[in-house]
């Protein structure tokens, strides 16, 4: 690989000569596989990752397009460095929060944060990219946490919901140094240019989420790329434009964490400094630790701050509104008895805790806590899905949602016939294929499991089990690897 003759100058400045050659050694290396394992449904004795609780590295890459496990929400493929995120949740956030992950798909870090939040927070997950927001409605979904809101929307279209988040997460689109020897075209795309770009558009984008954040509220930033213009400088403008406060981390040495690197005196980034220059930041890079270039910092929102953010309203939406103006809502086609079944499907110990509502021929559990922040949120944004859809109603029937499947905290245990199926029978669900039952299984919705873990739903009719995996989501690839490695 051929690094830009401008990176490497400006890098080698930056780190000195004798770093900077480790650091293109370590760059022409194979990367790391790591994965996160989803602890609501897997668990597995694999070398950890240091500063995640959930993370693993793996021996090699595994053949994930074609394991059950993946598709089910067994585990994320994330890479390990941007898993530190979980130190600033751990150490900074204690008790429920709404938090925003800005830039989030395809939805690594906010797979991460739903799983050590303290239970009782809500995670709003957005996307601006209208596909890709699919992308991470459905990884999410297969997560199986029901407090989760997924938006497809630009960061200014926050702008009405001032103070509104306790945590937002913005891991800002970047020039993607820290991604050189996984992803060829990001060297490719390189430039000096490309960073002037990135520094003023990530700026632009802070600017815009700012007030969203409540007073006292932790910003995290972060980017997977190494120069201080959008690392540092970036973290040293948002101190001075907003008067944030640099919180630093408790970190191991053995981390091989690298420090500030505007700051000469020191390598520590543990100790907050005596001037801005000298504010915590945390840089991985890949001859230093086991993963690909990542930055982060944490900052938080001065106190004093006296953005306001109008009462919460559950009322109608002015769409809403105009539509009854001209002759009332469309008559609902879930009937009562299709709500007592969906509320069959539940588990008993947690629906206290939810709102089970409709939306057109939908039914849909959200929690009860955070209705009127959902309600704000549909005024301005676009919503893509907002907790747990539990069945849609199709003709005189209720189908069960694949969101419902894989919500191991929703689901009530036992209240469907379940199948453990084999390998090959899980790749044909998971393609959308026929599957064949025996003849023992129970007629009517039935859970498919692989290795005991939920895939989603088919509905046995006696000859054929009609499947119900979601089309979108299907493995597109009709042969099979020579070779198979699988979690």
């Amino acid at each position: 690989m051929d690094l830009p003759a401008s990176f490497t100058v400006y890098t080698r400045s930056l780190l000195g000569d004798e770093e900077y050659d480790k650091l293109a050694v370590a760059i022409q290396q194979e990367p790391p596989v790591s994965i996160r394992l989803n602890k609501l449904r897997v668990d597995s004795p694999l070398l950890p990752v240091p500063w995640a609780s959930d993370g693993f590295y793996l021996d090699e890459r595994l053949t994930f397009t074609f394991d059950p496990l993946f598709h089910a929400g067994g585990y994320y493929v994330q890479e390990a460095s941007s898993m530190f995120v979980e130190q600033v949740l751990r150490q900074y956030v204690t008790e429920p929060v709404v938090m925003l992950d800005l830039c989030a798909a395809p939805g690594g870090k906010s797979t991460h944060a739903r799983s050590v939040l303290p239970e009782g927070s809500l995670l709003v997950a957005n996307e601006v990219i209208r596909n890709r927001s699919q992308v991470l409605a459905e990884n999410l979904t297969k997560w199986g946490h029901p407090d989760v809101v997924v938006t497809n929307n630009a960061p200014a279209d926050f702008s009405s919901l001032l103070s509104f988040f306790d945590v937002i997460l913005t891991d800002v689109p970047c020039s993607g140094e820290g991604m050189f020897r996984k992803d060829p075209v990001a060297v490719e795309e390189w430039s000096p240019e490309n960073v002037e770009i990135c520094w003023q558009r990530q700026r632009r984008i802070i600017a815009d989420i700012w007030p969203s954040l409540k007073p006292g509220g932790i910003l995290i930033y972060s980017t997977c790329t190494y120069n201080t213009k959008e690392d540092e400088e970036n973290v040293h403008w948002i101190q001075q434009e907003f008067g944030a406060e640099p919180l630093a981390l408790e970190i191991r040495e053995d981390w091989n964490i690298t420090g500030n690197l505007l700051y000469k005196g020191s390598d520590d980034s543990k100790a907050v400094g005596d001037s801005e220059q000298k504010a915590p930041v945390y840089h991985f890079f890949p001859h230093k630790t086991k993963g690909e270039g990542f930055f982060l910092a944490v900052l938080r929102k001065p106190e004093t701050e006296e953005d306001t953010m109008p009462a919460f309203s559950s009322s109608k939406s002015k769409a809403a509104k105009r539509k009854d103006k001209k002759g009332g809502a469309t008559p609902s086609l879930v009937s009562k008895e299709h709500l007592n079944i969906a509320k069959n499907w539940l588990n008993e110990e947690k629906l206290p805790g939810y709102i089970v509502s409709v939306e057109g021929t939908k039914i849909q559990v959200f929690p009860q806590q955070y209705v009127d922040e959902l309600a704000a949120m549909k005024q301005s944004l676009k919503i893509v899905s907002a907790g747990v859809g539990i069945g849609e109603v199709k003709g005189k029937d209720l189908i069960p949602g694949h969101a419902l499947a894989m919500s191991s905290v929703l689901l009530r245990q036992g209240v469907f016939a379940t199948e453990d199926i084999t390998y090959e029978q899980a790749i044909a669900y998971l393609r959308k294929e026929a599957i064949a039952l025996p003849a023992t299984a129970p007629r009517g919705y039935i859970l498919l499991t692989y290795r005991n873990i939920p895939l989603g739903f088919v509905k046995n009719i006696g000859k054929r089990a009609n499947n119900l995996y979601p089309q979108e989501w299907r493995i597109r690839s009709g042969y099979l690897p020579d070779e198979i490695k699988t979690l």
